[in-house]
Order: structure tokens, then sequence, then C-alpha cells
């Protein structure tokens, strides 16, 4: 479908053509009345802002496809709706509102669902605690998140999970150079070979941010300049404006 082509297009950092299919998949929705799809294409629409940095964009994409979703008869699709919400939220600042959402995600089970994509909910609650703080909430969730992406051989959802183990073991209660370069190291060759060109340029970030920490500085303009490099090619919004600054930093 136009929906999941979107979301591959968004991994591999092709987010005007991902747009434009999202677009093109809720207007084709919207004609033949279709409010689960339309649904869908919102929650599809929020991901590819959140992955591209444009968090406005994304929670209004997030709340319109949930009050959609709420007259349609379809728990599994309120529950990813929600949980997407909720990580736009985190990612936002809000952890007040985001955690109870995601929490409910991953923990609360729902009739008709899957297994499939629960390691990207215990991912985004995993990242969640980790940004209100609960270093060793975030560190259990993100382990559950690699088991479970290994066990159902979700390699997107693997990638992403390794850089999330990175940032935290790089925190600044746990620091860990060893770990947390291994695990940026790990989670960059991953998605070398998946060709997701947003998640490379985080992981030369949190490479970066870790070698300008310990003094590495040659090193972490490096990383830095590939990340700001690769996310202006992108337009990636937030994540290249914050690129920017640790690159301004490591000068």
């Amino acid at each position: 479908s136009r929906n999941l082509l979107a979301l591959a297009l968004a991994e591999r950092g092709e987010f005007v053509e991902a747009i434009a299919r999202c677009t093109e998949a809720i207007q084709i929705a919207e004609a033949v009345g279709h409010p689960s799809s339309v649904a869908a294409g919102y929650r599809g629409m929020g991901i590819l802002h959140l992955r591209r940095g444009d968090l406005h964009h994304a929670t209004l994409a997030l709340e319109h496809g949930l009050e959609v979703c709420r007259g349609v008869d379809s728990p599994p699709l309120f529950h990813a709706l929600r949980s997407a919400l909720g990580y736009a939220y985190a990612l936002s600042g809000r952890s007040a509102e985001a955690i109870p959402l995601l929490e409910e995600a991953v923990e609360r089970p729902v009739l008709g669902a899957t297994m499939e994509g629960k390691s990207l909910r215990t991912l985004w609650l995993s990242e969640a605690y980790l940004l209100a703080g609960r270093e060793a909430d975030a560190h259990t969730a993100a382990q559950r998140a690699l088991a479970l992406a290994r066990q159902y051989k979700e390699r997107g959802h693997e990638a992403y999970t390794l850089r999330l183990l990175g940032e935290i073991a790089a925190s600044e209660d746990s620091l860990d150079i060893a770990k947390a370069e291994n695990h940026y190291r790990q989670a960059l060759a991953l998605a070398e070979e998946l060709g997701m060109r947003p998640l490379i340029a985080h992981c030369h970030v949190g490479l970066g941010k870790l070698y300008r920490r310990i003094g590495k500085r040659e090193e972490a303009e490096q990383h830095l300049t590939t990340a700001t490099t690769m996310m202006r090619e992108m337009e990636m919004g937030l994540w290249l404006e914050r690129a920017e600054a640790e690159l301004k930093e490591s000068e």
C-alpha cells in the first residue's frame, strides 16, 4: 500500500516522496469513505514527520488520526496510534502525557493485535523513560525491545534499539564509553546495511557527542560533520538544528 511505501521511503530519508505517497493514501481513503484507512494514513504521516524532525506536524497528524479512529472498531489501530502519539509527546518534552500512553501500549493486551511492532512500541517507551531521566527503566525496556526485534527478525527496529542502547550507555549518570561506542557502531553498521540514512545520521551524532565528551575533538568533529551534512540533505528539521549545535560545541 502507499502508506507502507511511504514509511519505507522515510527510513531511506526520501521524505518529500514519502509525504506525497502518504498524502495520496489519505486522500484515497477519504474519497472512498474508509475511516480505518484514513486513521492509518495519519499514523503513517505522523511517523514520517517524527523521523524528519517536525514534531509539531507529527503531533497534529497523530491527534487527528486518533480522533478519526475513535469511530472505528479497530483496537489494534487505536493502540498503534496512541503509542505513536505517546512517542511524539515524549520527543516534545511532554513526559507526563507520554509515558502512560506508551506503557499502556506495551503492557495492555489488545484483542486482535499481533506481536508485529511490539519491539517498536517497547523501544519508544524506553526512549520516553530515558528522556524523563529514568535510565534504569530505559535500559530494561531497551533490552526487551532488542530481544523482541531479534526474535521477530525486525532488523530496522533492532538498529534503532542498538542506537538507543548507545544513548543510554552515554547518559550522564551511567557513562560507559566502551559500551556506548560499541552499541553506536553496531547500530551504524546495521543501518548502513539496510540503507536507513536518517538513522545513520543519528548514529554519527551519537558518536560525535560521545567523542566530544571524552576529549576526542577531531573524531567528534568528523562524525558531527557527516551527520549535519546528511541531515541537511534530508531536511531533517529539529534533528539538524540539534546536530548543528553539537558541531558548533565541538569546534
